[in-house]
């Protein structure tokens, strides 16, 4: 059984910042690309940011400049560094990551999703 459980989430103003880590625990035995996306009320789940295991990133436009994502692999463990933070980047955040289990099964997996209201 694979778990990802995420925290950091919280209330801050606009122009603030906050950190998100998401721990992956279990019958782990390689762990390939991870991610956060976002999901707003009335809205789809969006990508914010994805890194590989060897370190590349990816963002969304709209937090390119304002958020860092990145990973320590001997922990299983992928952060988002979010800064400059904006009314709009009001969402449930969502980890994901690509697991390869010790029975060798490769799926992907969803955290339980981590609460961040940017307001004044």
């Amino acid at each position: 059984q694979v778990q990802l459980v995420e925290s950091g989430g919280g209330l801050v103003q606009p122009g603030g910042s906050l950190r998100l880590s998401c721990a992956a625990s279990g019958n782990i035995f390689s762990t390939y690309d991870m991610g956060w996306y976002h999901q707003a009320p009335g809205k789809q789940r969006e990508l914010v940011a994805t890194i590989t295991s060897g370190g590349s990133t990816n963002y969304a436009d709209s937090v390119k400049g304002r958020f860092t994502i990145s990973r320590d692999n001997a922990k299983n463990t992928v952060y988002l560094q979010m800064n400059s933070l904006k009314p709009e980047d009001t969402a449930v955040y969502y980890c994901n990551a690509d697991i390869l289990s010790v029975l060798f099964i490769r799926r992907n997996y969803w955290g339980q999703g981590t609460q961040v209201t940017v307001s004044s």
